[in-house]
């Protein structure tokens, strides 16, 4: 894929979106994200080598920025707001890059090995062709998951072990995408293939069926036995590192922390409100919610949870747009879809590519059940779909000839979007969406989810002492066990989510924080600019200038937000 620039190659939005096809060159996961068809018969090279070719793309680019800042064109405000971030986002990649944290990169989502799975459910399959190039991505499966063991290999000639606990959970998802004793994954993939490929695409999903097998068959006999005392958490040091990634902030983490509790105490008693209405004399709002679970409303049926959630979103968007926001005709469109079987256990969104072509998707994890309460999927779907991370990463597409195509697509900074979408479900409130109990009390409990995950995770990690204050183990130190529990007594999801999020936050360190601190950001930028505006402030005009300036972390974004 090659974009369109100005006659001038060096300056900083030239300098990103140069980085941008050439990240496609080496990374075609990332360009069938982006909606670069020639990536549709790739994967990438998972290696160190090819990991070591990314960082260097990231070093020789940071040069490339440092020329351009020099140029007089440089010094307009969009050029500064692109070369603030591409910098701060390459410098974090590097640090993490330059930690061996790809040797390491085990977990229950969002790892190389998901991405490789995950991209099919992406990859274009409209005509014989795009499926023609699916049997050959099917066919390079073997070669990525080679060099993604490579990769674990060398972590473990440097003393970088995953987690004990996520490799355990790894082979249990490849048990399932395997299919023993049923088909595979990737056979019921390229079932709806064209009748004319149909012996090619069952002979290359067998071959990456295969891979999966061979990969799974080491990370159990050869990894799982190498990484049985790794520790469980991180420490400060390392955590510290992941939290700038995945915040492009500079946090304390000690304030982060008690900003947890202090949510945790006002979120808890807005519960017992909600939660009496529900059902009077529960003894805390879990009871009452899990008193909904089998009393409250619900939707019955796969198929029809579906068709309910799209419901949902084309009737938020009739609500809100021409009131809250201006939305382009493209970006009012977003499919509602269920997600493939093995996916983690929560709800999550993915990106329209550049041309639209793929639209804006919400994917629904069924986790094997038929009927879903609608307290938790309604301010679930305000977060993943309208206003949250549709609204925002949809319209950063729809902008990107205007800013960057890196500051619109691999530029995102996870709190940032995060934030918004944790924002999105506040902002739902306050307009008066949730003053149903049932739906109010999911909505609380959503963020109390949020606040405890900062807690949790920086508790955990940095094996915290809980307060004296604390309504649980007052005193003590965390641990992953002590995490499970308070998780499990303060959520009102079932016991396979708890598992599934404490197996993520020891798994990917740092990210689950960024909801409630991104969060914090937007409502702060809000509260600035409102002060500066006064009688005057357009909360409309502020939401589409806040979505229309790309992605930034945490540090820039409440300055930018402060100032709109």
């Amino acid at each position: 894929m090659s974009y369109t620039h100005t006659p001038d190659e060096s300056l900083p939005r030239q300098v990103a979106d140069a980085y941008v096809d050439a990240l496609i060159a080496l990374d075609p996961v990332t360009g069938t994200y982006l909606g670069d068809a020639d990536s549709s018969g790739r994967l990438p090279d998972l290696s160190p080598t090819g990991r070591e070719a990314l960082a260097q793309l990231a070093r020789t680019t940071l040069e490339r920025l440092t020329a351009a800042e020099a140029l007089p064109g440089a010094a307009s405000a969009a050029e500064k707001r692109c070369a603030r971030l591409l910098r701060e986002r390459l410098e974090a990649e590097l640090a993490v890059h330059e930690a061996g944290e790809g040797l390491r990169a085990v977990s229950n989502l969002g790892s190389p090995l998901h991405h490789v799975r995950e991209v099919f459910t992406l990859t274009p399959s409209g005509t014989n062709e795009d499926w023609a190039a699916i049997a050959r991505r099917l066919r390079a499966v073997p070669d990525a998951l080679e060099g993604y063991r490579a990769a674990l290999d060398a972590g473990l000639r440097r003393e970088l072990p995953a987690g004990p606990l996520q490799v355990a959970t790894v082979v249990e998802q490849l048990d399932e995408w395997i299919g023993a004793g049923a088909r595979s994954w990737f056979a019921d993939f390229v079932a709806p293939g064209p009748q004319a490929l149909r012996t090619e695409l069952e002979e290359a999903a067998a071959v990456a069926t295969g891979a999966l097998a061979e990969l799974r068959h080491w990370l159990h006999t050869h990894y799982a036995p190498a990484v049985v005392d790794a520790p469980d958490v991180v420490g400060r040091e390392r955590y510290a590192r992941l939290a700038r990634y995945y915040t492009g902030m500079d946090l304390d983490l000690d304030e982060a922390y008690a900003y947890g509790w202090s949510e945790f105490h006002r979120l808890l008693a807005e519960m017992r409100i909600e939660a009496e209405k529900v059902l009077p004399g529960a003894a805390t709002p879990w009871e009452a919610l899990a008193w909904l679970d089998g009393n409250g409303t619900h939707i019955e049926g796969v198929e029809e949870t579906r068709r309910w959630l799209q419901e949902l979103m084309d009737e938020t968007i009739a609500e809100l747009d021409g009131t809250h926001f201006a939305l382009s005709e493209r970006v009012r469109r977003v499919e509602s879809r269920i997600a493939p079987p093995g996916s983690a256990a929560a709800p999550y969104y993915t990106q329209p590519s550049l041309d639209f072509s793929r639209p804006g998707r919400t994917w629904l994890p069924t986790m094997g059940e038929t009927r879903f309460p609608v307290y938790d999927m309604v301010t679930t779907w305000y977060h993943e779909g309208v206003p949250g991370h549709h609204l925002q990463l949809a319209q950063w597409v729809h902008v990107a000839d205007d800013l960057s195509h890196y500051q619109t697509t691999v530029g995102m900074v996870s709190a940032n979007a995060e934030g918004w979408a944790l924002y999105a479900e506040r902002l739902m409130d306050e307009l008066g969406f949730l003053t149903d109990p049932e739906r109010r009390l999911g909505y609380l409990d959503a963020q109390m989810m949020r606040a405890v995950r900062v807690i949790i995770d920086i508790g955990m990690h940095l094996e915290l002492e809980i307060p004296a204050d604390a309504p649980f183990h007052p005193g003590e130190r965390w641990t992953p066990q002590l995490a499970h529990a308070f998780l499990a007594a303060h959520c009102s999801r079932p016991a396979d989510f708890v598992e599934s999020e404490i197996v993520r936050y020891q798994g990917i360190p740092g990210q689950a924080i960024g909801y409630k601190l991104g969060e914090r950001v937007w409502l702060q930028g809000r509260a600035a600019a409102r002060a500066r505006h006064g009688a005057a402030f357009d909360l409309k005009a502020w939401h589409m200038a806040a979505l229309s300036q790309g992605s930034l972390g945490l540090d820039d974004l409440l300055a930018e937000l402060s100032a709109l």
